[in-house]
């Protein structure tokens, strides 16, 4: 037969340090020693010794992604090697103007051309991958490009993603969330006791976890072009959470000096 364990609390309170009088086997009046008794220390040897408050707090933060990348597709087939190349490049100089007027830097635009031999034709085609930090301003540009293009360029699915250092900032707010949390509650048990908390003795991170956004099984059966721009951030959104460990100190009330 099995025995239940008892669950373990997870805040705990050492006020009254004890003394183990078992060792000491001190005669009682009737000549016997009561080994298994405990006593609670003297004043002096309480004030010296350390109690403490051991809390655990725990946090879970999340960030949307921070930047989206588009490509914008331009080709032409032609029987001339110069029709083809002219068409591409026409096109492809009004994409970059476009983009420049709207303020997107160069460092954020890259274009790639790549011409070829096709039977009896030649065939130019080119690609503008474009990141973007703002969200609002892609659409209005891809709304824009499809609006005065037409079907004569092809623009992908955004896709959205975070900068290695936004996950890593996440990870280190998780944690700090989860000691702020921790240390708000090992301040209102020593208030609820009547003591007062003191330094952190110990501050130990005990489990971290992150995971990415999952859209519901009904939107996740659908083919990833079907979705809104709203769906697939929310579905590259990061979550990361944090367990903590903190022993804290606690000190007696202070009492407060009466005016002479």
């Amino acid at each position: 037969m099995s025995l239940q364990r008892t669950p373990q609390s997870r805040v705990f309170v050492e006020l009254v340090p004890w003394a183990d009088r078992g060792r000491e086997n001190n005669a009682v009046s009737g000549g016997e020693a009561l080994p298994g008794l405990r006593r609670p220390v003297s004043s002096a040897q309480a004030q010296s010794a350390t109690r403490e408050v051991h809390v655990s707090g725990t946090a879970e933060v999340s960030a949307g992604p921070d930047r989206a990348q588009v490509a914008v597709l331009v080709s032409s087939t032609k029987e001339a090697a110069a029709e083809a190349k002219k068409s591409v490049c026409r096109r492809l100089d009004y994409i970059t103007q476009s983009l420049q007027q709207q303020g997107l830097q160069a460092e954020n635009v890259t274009v790639t051309k790549d011409f070829r031999r096709v039977e009896n034709a030649y065939h130019m085609e080119a690609e503008v991958c474009i990141t973007f930090t703002e969200f609002g301003k892609m659409q209005n540009i891809c709304n824009f490009l499809v609006e005065k293009l037409d079907s004569s360029v092809v623009i992908s699915q955004p896709q959205f993603y975070h900068t290695p250092g936004s996950v890593e900032n996440l990870r280190r707010q998780a944690c700090l969330v989860a000691v702020e949390n921790a240390w708000h509650k090992a301040q209102e048990v020593c208030n609820l006791v009547g003591q007062t908390l003191g330094k952190p003795l110990l501050i130990k991170e005990e489990e971290t976890k992150e995971w990415e956004g999952q859209i519901d099984d009904l939107q996740s059966s659908r083919l990833s072009s079907s979705l809104t721009v709203q769906q697939k951030i929310k579905s590259a959104t990061i979550h990361a959470a944090s367990k903590v460990f903190i022993t804290f100190e606690v000190k007696g009330k202070e009492k407060k000096r009466k005016n002479l």
